[in-house]
């Protein structure tokens, strides 16, 4: 049974700062990949290469083609892994795409090889460490995000919510977006399903803050949130804002009780915040 030789993407980039160094050039480059191939006996199936682009993000022509063309190539080599990405997380990202389409990377400076068992090997120990960086990420992140909450310290990390704008550290009511937030909570109170009052906005063509069609959860993410009638809230904390409240503490706290009400007949399990009065 013959063999079918290695079908070759050689992929090499330089940015605008490598451009001056010495052994970083698109020539030199492929010169040893091609060369790595002719010692391998590999069919160079296509050479990708991005002139002048960033390894920090994917946001590179050929980069993009080459990861389109995945049926016209077996083995992904570079120079140097760097070459290919400077993000851990995007270079995770790519690996398990390969692997999912059954794809092998090579790295030639660092003779890391994907379909031998030691390239493997080390493969699982870099996507391990990847994974604890990103852990030990997440842990500051949320042991920084409690303590303001704990402390009340201002807002925490969220997508500006529908009704508002953003700008310099502060709310401020978004005149074209608050009337409908008060729509919503009148139409809630006026019987309405969430489902319904979705329905009757895209019957309308009124859009969401990401310019979307609107859903029930879009529209239960507004109800239930106590930003609307001036608090902030992340996990169980529950803080007066600084920001001005489009719904009245004791119409928001009446969408509650309803909401409250139809989980029980629903048996729906979710979490609500009432306000109590200062």
């Amino acid at each position: 049974m013959d063999v079918q030789p290695v079908r070759a993407a050689i992929y090499t980039r330089v940015s605008t700062e490598d451009q001056a160094k010495e052994g970083f050039s698109l020539d030199a480059q492929l010169d040893k990949l091609k060369s790595y191939c002719k010692a391998r006996d590999w069919i160079i199936a296509e050479k990708y290469i991005d002139d002048g682009y960033s390894g920090r993000n994917v946001k590179r022509p050929a980069y993009n083609r080459m990861m389109k063309e995945l049926d016209k190539w077996d083995t992904l080599l570079v120079i140097k892994m760097d070459r290919i990405h400077r993000n851990s997380k995007n270079f995770m990202f790519m690996m398990e795409n390969l692997k999912k389409e059954g794809k092998e990377f090579v790295s030639m400076t660092e003779s890391l090889d994907t379909s031998t068992a030691m390239g493997r090997f080390v493969m699982d120990i870099i996507q391990r460490i990847a994974q604890l960086e990103s852990e030990q990420i997440g842990e500051r992140v949320y042991i920084g995000m409690e303590q303001k909450a704990r402390t009340n310290s201002g807002l925490l990390g969220f997508n500006i919510p529908y009704g508002y704008n953003y700008s310099n550290g502060k709310l401020t009511i978004n005149k074209d977006e608050e009337k409908h937030v008060n729509r919503i909570f009148e139409m809630y109170l006026n019987g309405l399903s969430m489902k319904k009052i979705a329905d009757q906005l895209n019957t309308e063509h009124i859009h969401t803050k990401q310019n979307k069609t609107w859903g029930s959860q879009t529209i239960s993410l507004i109800l239930k949130n106590p930003l609307y009638c001036g608090y902030l809230h992340w996990e169980d904390y529950l803080n007066p804002g600084n920001h001005e409240p489009i719904i009245d503490k004791d119409e928001f706290n009446k969408v509650q009780e309803i909401i409250k009400q139809r989980n029980l007949k629903t048996k729906h399990k979710s979490k609500v915040f009432t306000i109590n009065n200062q």
